[in-house]
């Protein structure tokens, strides 16, 4: 094979070829009658361990001592190359597992240290819920507003808007105490004030979007025992309270 069918089969330049030549790593076979390089098989044999030294970090003066080792057979570069390839799949894959737990806590807004997420969370933090948030909502346009708000907060963002929660849920326990029906305009007035919190915080968050989380407050469990855990009955009384606002915006 002449240079650049070469350089063509190898992916590599002309010039390339031409620089390994010159420092005695990849000297041709042969030359044609007219001066040119022909490559032989055992050439490109050669090649193909230059590359891949190469491609392993090795500089070019190494490649050519572990070449020209007369001791070293083929195979044995083979094993060699395999076992370095396998340490950095080993790490590389270390690295894409890491990558993507911070791609993971990305997409739910939270860039905060384990210790930070568990300082504002505790046992609660919704990067627990990342894979069925993303499964159920992922393809919606809410959700993409959601990241892409909440990718921008910081610890003290978080600080606040879970005190905001706080005082929600207070108040939901407060009005039901109260004796105020669900329909009432206590109860509704609670329930606008946790649909403007979710619009300001999370994503803007329309009357009919806040029914469906009302029913949703029933119909998961895990809501269900939030709600319940701060009163007795409070899941039903919120759901009932979020849709009667609903159709009171509507």
């Amino acid at each position: 094979m002449n240079v650049g069918e070469v350089a063509a089969l190898a992916g590599v330049t002309v010039r390339t070829l031409h620089h390994y030549d010159r420092i005695g790593l990849l000297s041709p076979s042969g030359r044609t009658s007219a001066g040119y390089r022909q490559y032989s098989a055992a050439d490109l044999d050669r090649l193909h361990q230059v590359l891949l030294y190469r491609e392993l970090g090795f500089p070019l003066e190494e490649v050519a001592a572990l070449l020209d080792d007369a001791s070293a057979d083929p195979a044995e570069h083979l094993r060699r190359q395999h076992r370095l390839l396998r340490d950095r799949l080993e790490r590389t894959s270390a690295m894409v597992a890491a990558v993507e737990k911070e791609m993971e806590a990305r997409d739910m807004g939270i860039a905060l240290t384990p210790e930070e997420r568990f300082e504002v969370f505790g046992e609660h933090d919704p990067a627990q819920y990342d894979a069925e948030v993303r499964e159920r909502w992922g393809e919606t346009d809410a959700y993409a507003q959601s990241t892409r708000r909440t990718a921008a907060y910081s610890k003290d963002d978080w600080v606040r808007i879970t005190a905001e929660m706080e005082d929600l849920g207070n108040r939901w326990v407060a009005v039901m105490r109260s004796g105020a029906a669900p329909d009432s305009a206590e109860a509704m007035d609670v329930a606008e004030d946790n649909r403007q919190h979710i619009s300001r915080s999370f994503y803007e968050c329309s009357p009919e979007m806040h029914a469906g989380l009302g029913r949703m407050y029933v119909e998961d469990e895990r809501f269900a025992a939030t709600y319940e855990a701060m009163a007795p009955g409070l899941a039903r009384y919120v759901s009932t309270a979020v849709q009667a606002n609903a159709a009171r915006q509507g």
